[in-house]
């Protein structure tokens, strides 16, 4: 169970979209370890925590809203974990898992952005995104990435590629 006073961040872990990630973690679709991880967009830090809490060899969990960094970290601590927090700056080299559980629009800006940083053969798990806009994610990705639904939930999907 994890520990989270969410502040001024988002992420509860009671919507379909954090839920999905949370399961994903947890599930064993992550075919092994989790290795390095990128939460890209990470709210509360509930997804960085999970997958610290799940094995991941290390975390970095960013967002571009200072509140929210900041809310990560104190989280993290409340659950015992270790996961480096701060502006999407912090984030450099390579990643295993990059998660991202934001809106479908700056999922597509930032598109090539998070496809850079995946490892080979590493995942990107995508969230926030309505089951209308699987096709324009898709579309997005298609340069770098072969997006497809992983799980979906109330009208909201979870999208998974490998790299």
């Amino acid at each position: 169970m994890i520990r989270l006073d969410p502040g001024l961040a988002f992420g509860t872990g009671t919507h379909p979209t954090t839920s999905m990630c949370l399961h994903w973690i947890a599930s064993g679709r992550s075919e092994g370890a989790l290795g390095r991880v990128l939460d890209y967009g990470c709210g509360s830090g509930i997804l960085a925590i999970a997958a610290a809490m799940f094995g991941a060899t290390s975390v970095d969990a960013v967002d571009i809203d200072a509140a929210a960094v900041e809310s990560a970290g104190h989280n993290a601590a409340a659950n015992h974990v270790t996961i480096r927090c701060g502006l999407p700056e912090l984030a450099s080299g390579l990643y295993q898992t990059v998660l991202a559980n934001i809106l479908a629009t700056p999922l597509k800006v930032l598109a090539p952005l998070l496809c850079s940083r995946v490892a080979p053969g590493g995942h990107l798990v995508l969230a926030g995104i309505l089951e209308r806009q699987e096709d324009e994610l898709i579309r997005a990705y298609a340069p770098s990435a072969r997006l497809s639904v992983a799980s979906s939930r109330d009208g909201w999907i979870l999208m998974t590629a490998r790299l």
